[in-house]
């Protein structure tokens, strides 16, 4: 049985507290729905902001609600070269000694100390697909990205959880790599 799962290509994307939220936006600010993604209770934000780093800076960054309990910029490897910084590859929440960044908003700006990562690779598995499959959670995996130019990811970190559904983020480095794009089909190899 091939196990074949959905891609979704994150582009870079910032992650707040609710005090930077308001410390950007407005006290008692929050952040309102643009879209919905593809985990459950998670959403693209109408609400954007701008990062500057020491050579470079992106206008128009989505902000993905809801809000966290640390402010977290998940980047590519390109756009940290265009920011000037040598952000790690980390799993989402493990930003301890990362790189740090300058936030503006409409009513402010915050600068962290550390916060900005790589995303690593990661399948996000709800608890009945990883059964189905025979994946543990924080497993390393081999995947088949069939985008037009075709790519073998190693070290695919699998992410097990009730309240995940299925779907591969890779990052826009990766899926430009392979010719790959939101929607298309992953299959992991044994």
């Amino acid at each position: 049985m091939k196990m074949m799962v959905p891609v979704g290509v994150s582009a870079r994307h910032i992650h707040l507290t609710q005090e930077h939220v308001e410390a950007l936006f407005g006290q008692g600010a929050e952040l309102s729905v643009f879209k919905p993604l593809s985990q459950p209770g998670q959403y693209a934000a109408n609400e954007t902001v701008e990062v500057v780093g020491p050579k470079g800076g992106f206008g128009k960054v989505r902000i993905l609600g809801p809000v966290r309990k640390r402010t977290q910029l998940e980047v590519s490897r390109t756009d940290a070269f265009t920011l000037g910084i040598n952000p790690p590859v980390r799993e989402s929440g493990d930003i301890a000694g990362s790189a740090g960044i300058t936030i503006k908003g409409p009513a402010g700006e915050v600068t962290i100390e550390e916060g900005v990562i790589v995303a690593a690779r990661h399948i996000h598995f709800h608890t009945s697909d990883a059964e189905r499959f025979g994946i543990a959670d924080k497993q390393r995996l081999t995947v088949r990205l069939q985008g037009e130019r075709g790519l073998v990811l190693e070290n695919v970190i699998a992410r097990v959880s009730p309240e995940f559904a299925l779907d591969m983020h890779i990052d826009t480095d990766e899926a430009n790599a392979a010719g790959a794009s939101t929607g298309d089909q992953a299959e992991i190899i044994r």
